[in-house]
């Protein structure tokens, strides 16, 4: 789905959750990240600067193919990676994404997994929903398959029961979560023995300048919201997961740079002589699995 908030240091996790859920329901509704993240910028959003969402697709790992065959509006440029690339889908796997969007990864997996799997997807934003399930309709009749559901839901508490899912896919999404270590406990009680997540998602390589640090925590919720790499990886394996793998991603935070995004701009300012944001932020490809017995 993507990530995009504006949010402040006080705000409660109640808080943060309502301004994500109103951000994004205005993407929704307006289908462009313009009028919610001007004029600060796109940020780990997409979409920024002369970047279209299908060129910031592209330049993360989706096929130009793949994108022209969604179905309209599902592609919003809310991606910092491609999880469907990663997961190793089989056909007849059940197939859960966390904050699902218009369902832009759910449509990808669903041929992947073909008409005896199923894929679901989660969203806590009733407009996000809405506009998947209108688009549920272009895929059953582009793919002749009935195989995708919407569910709302918050990804800290899943509307899916223990142990019923083959492959957990997000995007993006996870880093928006107030209780990050909650979101992953919820991971790990969703999937089947031996299931496995594949993740793309925001993290720090190491920590941001204090004055920096405030501007972002105050523009943008995902970057705010990014840890360390290294805390990120305790954090899946506390979790109760394992053969945890995280590899970082440079070609999303290189793709916003180039194309000017107006927050990476601002970010850049404030950096120290001789750096980049590329040597402070990036995205990364989490995959993990659940212990087969025991």
């Amino acid at each position: 789905m993507g990530c995009c908030s504006n949010s402040s240091s006080g705000n409660t996790a109640v808080d943060t959750r309502e301004v994500v859920r109103l951000g994004y329901s205005k993407i929704a509704q307006t289908g462009t990240l313009t009028s919610v993240t001007a004029p600060t910028g796109g940020g780990c959003c997409g979409n920024a600067g002369n970047l279209s969402a299908d060129d910031l697709a592209t330049k993360i790992g989706y096929s130009a193919e793949e994108i022209k065959n969604l179905p309209e509006g599902a592609n919003m440029g809310l991606s910092c990676g491609n999880p469907t690339a990663i997961a190793q889908l089989q056909p007849g796997q059940t197939v859960l994404d966390l904050g699902s969007g218009g369902g832009f990864d759910c449509f990808l997996a669903g041929p992947k997994v073909g008409a005896h799997g199923r894929v679901i997807g989660v969203d806590m934003t009733p407009d996000m929903l809405t506009k998947a399930r209108k688009n549920v309709a272009h895929y059953r009749q582009s793919t002749g398959l009935d195989n995708v559901e919407f569910r709302l839901g918050e990804i800290e508490h899943l509307p899916v029961a223990d142990a019923s899912v083959d492959v957990v896919i997000s995007n993006c999404v996870i880093n928006l979560s107030p209780d990050k270590p909650q979101v992953w406990r919820e991971i790990s009680r969703v999937l089947k023995a031996g299931g496995r997540v594949a993740a793309s998602d925001m993290a720090l390589l190491k920590p941001l300048p204090a004055n920096v640090g405030l501007l972002v925590e105050a523009m943008v919720g995902c970057i705010a919201g990014a840890v360390l790499v290294s805390d990120y990886e305790a954090m899946v394996t506390a979790a109760g997961l394992k053969n945890v793998s995280i590899r970082t991603k440079p070609e999303y935070v290189a793709a916003l740079s180039q194309f000017k995004d107006p927050l990476y701009v601002k970010i850049a300012e404030g950096l120290p002589a001789g750096t980049s944001i590329a040597d402070y932020i990036t995205s990364i490809d989490v995959t993990a699995s659940k212990r087969c017995c025991g």
